[in-house]
């Protein structure tokens, strides 16, 4: 009788067993970044606290770098989450890819700054001038050619370098490569420490522009829906970290920037915590700056709006379901 009895229940306990299993299964993402700043250091945050894990997902973080690699990453499916500047998006969205697709707001101000040799002393005298940016197309190379109109010059009037990213430029600039470099917190606090100095501060500029966010595909959405959700809510968490708790923060920072040096990393978070959003709103000015910097060279995208290019579904849920109140419970 003993005998039967467990020749029935064990296979359905088994079973009971692999469902259960399945029901909590770790779902797997691809995930990129396109610059090593605080801007982009969400998913960093979200590793190192747990917060993946919580939300049963498993995000390979790879650095590729901004505008042709990155676009042909998430283009190809290569990457199915995006931490990254909106121009390099809003180029192939403009020409007709209306695949990708922005899901939250990270960064919406450019917070950038143009250091340069203590010899170049005014912005008139970048004119001539080797200026490295990372990429042609990239978050540095756009506000290069707003500042520098902002002080009456025309970005043709100096040459850009590109560099790769943000240490590359420092690296440029240290080795007479480059007569002037466009940096963010906190490599041009690294600059300004080797004897380096503001020839354009950035941040008092407040140039509107979606210079980090959260992207992914369309057709993805309509696959992995869910899973693309909780990744959402794990970033939620992890913008909370970052405005609440600058301890912690300054620990992941260190590790990920490799910087120890705590009026460093002051000075780079008193300077960025202003420009990110908490909520992971999409600012649609930011777009628009975006279409603006597209229009003269692609007429296009004079007919495209900003809404076109958002998914507010993650964020809408987390708003209405009550998810965001809690998080921020006291807070802000």
């Amino acid at each position: 009788m003993l005998k039967g009895f467990l020749k029935k229940t064990v296979p359905l306990l088994m079973l009971s067993l692999v469902c259960a299993g399945q029901a909590h299964s770790t779902d797997k993402l691809l995930a990129i970044y396109t610059a090593r700043v605080m801007s982009q250091s969400y998913p960093w945050i979200a590793e190192e606290a747990g917060l993946f894990k919580k939300y049963d997902l498993e995000v390979p973080l790879v650095f590729v770098t901004p505008g042709p690699p990155s676009v042909a990453a998430i283009l190809s499916g290569d990457s199915e989450v995006a931490v990254i500047g909106a121009a390099s998006i809003t180029r192939p969205f403009v020409q007709g890819n209306k695949d990708p697709v922005f899901i939250g707001g990270i960064k919406s101000i450019l917070t950038h700054s143009i250091v340069a040799k203590p010899d170049i002393k005014t912005p008139e005298q970048l004119k001539g001038k080797r200026i490295g940016v990372s990429r042609i197309g990239s978050n540095p190379h756009y506000f290069a050619v707003q500042a520098l109109r902002h002080s009456k010059i025309d970005a043709r009037e100096v040459s850009f370098i590109q560099t790769g990213g943000a240490p590359e430029t420092l690296a440029a600039l240290i080795a007479q490569g480059i007569d002037a470099a466009v940096l963010t917190v906190p490599t041009d606090a690294q600059a300004l420490k080797l004897g380096y100095h503001y020839v354009i501060y950035g941040p008092d500029l407040r140039i509107a522009y979606a210079a980090t966010t959260l992207t992914t595909r369309r057709s993805l959405i309509a696959k992995r829906g869910p899973v693309i959700g909780r990744l959402m809510r794990a970033m939620a968490e992890a913008a909370k970290i970052m405005h609440t708790d600058k301890e912690y923060t300054y620990k992941i920072l260190g590790k990920y920037l490799r910087i120890d040096d705590r009026k460093l990393l002051d000075a780079s978070y008193n300077v960025e915590i202003k420009a990110l959003e908490p909520r992971l709103a999409i600012k649609l000015e930011g777009l628009q700056s975006t279409l603006e910097e597209i229009a003269p060279t692609d007429p296009r995208a004079k007919t495209v709006k900003p809404q076109e290019m958002i998914d507010t579904r993650y964020l809408n849920d987390m708003e209405k379901s009550g998810f965001m109140d809690q998080l921020w419970a006291g807070k802000r």
